[in-house]
């Protein structure tokens, strides 16, 4: 065993044991998996303007809304019951207060005859032309929308539905609001936007629960670690600061800081969290590979999230490019199972995303899904090594899933026994 290996055993044996008693006093109320498989697809559908005005529209792009059907039934083959989907503002409400979502009434009719539950993506990363996001109207803009399709959708199926209603709230304020490479392309503005997009989050789960009452949310936030420089100690409270800012959104939502804003632990359902290979880096942004001491274990990094707030989650979105695809899930899943032993309420990973796409400035050919463009007769080539591990880690995932539900449930009912 290396030095790296021995670490990693050394944290995750402390995994086990302290945290893991941590979590127990923050159990969920629910015992069932909120899927019946544990992969997700997660289908890219951002629809932003790019900087030279162009304006992405990755569901067309992937032909992912022509093949809809198609796509689930892939999915369906797999073992896949669930995956992430997309709603377009952008086409939705293309006149002000016009609401058309014939867009995604295929999306709806293929998931009900393939059997897919759809997490439904409201906001991702774009919004309609005439929308100022930092208006003081904004947030109620997008409640009158994430209304509408509640009450469109209500009308065409009767799933209780997961919505989440704006993707990154977190990574879009810094992104968009201060370093300018995604819109809004502002600068020194990321807290207001940030603010911005959790009033919209609150006010849209107030829209949609007023129609569909039982509706669950998913909050997808990116999951970090910055690491700090031996060599620069004056940054090290820098560095702590910014680990705790991935936090905030979540916080915000939750009613723990800024209660202004009218947050409450009602409006944070199910934590959705994405991770990547470059998810752990140092404030000069270089990347923290897995291979380096400091490299944080996933399964710590998620149960340390579970510990903090009690709630289910799922990984919301994972993956690599190239050949990186197949090894980088094995990790990933993995760490999952170390983190399901330990009590950690999750419930699925989504391979994110599960069709390779053209790239958002360059058009270059992403190859970083399960399946590939599609040929003239709407076949997708598969990724076999990245399927082989995905088949590889279903049951043992699943196995893990199960035994922790089932030690949750137990806790529950003796705790019930005892009155506590």
């Amino acid at each position: 065993m290396d030095e790296s290996e021995a670490r990693v055993d050394a944290s995750l044996s402390m995994l086990r044991g302290g945290v893991a008693r941590d979590l127990d006093r923050h159990a969920s109320a629910f015992s069932a998996p909120l899927f019946s498989g544990v992969f997700l697809g997660g289908f890219e559908c951002s629809c932003q303007k790019l900087e030279d005005g162009r304006r992405l529209d990755l569901l067309a792009s992937t032909r992912h809304d022509e093949l809809v059907d198609a796509d689930y039934a892939r999915l369906h083959d797999v073992g896949m019951s669930a995956c992430r989907d997309g709603v377009s503002w952008v086409s939705a409400e293309k006149r002000a207060g016009r609401f058309d979502f014939a867009r995604v009434l295929p999306m709806v009719r293929a998931a009900a005859n393939r059997r897919i539950r759809v997490l439904w993506d409201l906001m991702h990363f774009g919004w309609p032309d005439d929308v100022d996001i930092f208006a003081p109207s904004f947030p109620a803009r997008f409640a009158r929308y994430a209304g509408a399709f509640a009450r469109w959708l209500r009308d065409e199926s009767a799933e209780i539905p997961m919505i989440a209603p704006i993707n990154e709230m977190s990574y879009l304020a810094w992104a968009g609001g201060d370093v300018r490479c995604m819109n809004p392309f502002a600068a020194a503005r990321g807290v207001e936007l940030k603010v911005q997009l959790v009033r919209a989050t609150i006010e849209a789960i107030e829209a949609i629960r007023g129609v569909l009452p039982h509706a669950r949310f998913l909050q997808p936030e990116p999951l970090i670690q910055i690491v700090p420089s031996a060599a620069h100690p004056k940054t090290w409270r820098r560095v702590e600061s910014d680990n705790l800012l991935q936090y905030q959104a979540w916080d915000m939502l939750a009613g723990r800081v800024w209660p202004a804003l009218g947050g409450h632990p009602r409006y944070l359902d199910i934590l959705g969290v994405n991770f990547y290979p470059n998810n752990q880096f140092m404030l000069d942004g270089t990347t923290v590979e897995q291979d380096d001491l400091r490299y944080e274990p996933f399964a710590r990094m998620l149960l340390k999230l579970a510990s903090r707030y009690g709630r289910p989650m799922i990984v919301s979105e994972t993956g690599s490019e190239g050949t990186a695809r197949q090894p980088w899930l094995r990790y990933v899943a993995e760490q999952c199972i170390v983190a399901l032993e330990a009590n950690c309420e999750l419930h699925g990973i989504t391979l994110y995303p599960i069709l390779n796409h053209p790239g958002w400035a360059d058009d270059r050919h992403c190859k970083n899904g399960l399946w590939d463009y599609a040929d003239a007769r709407g076949r997708r080539a598969v990724h076999r090594p990245l399927l082989e591990e995905l088949r590889y880690q279903t049951s043992r995932l699943q196995s893990a899933r199960s035994a922790m539900l089932s030690r949750r449930e137990a806790r529950t009912v003796r705790a019930r026994a005892l009155g506590t």
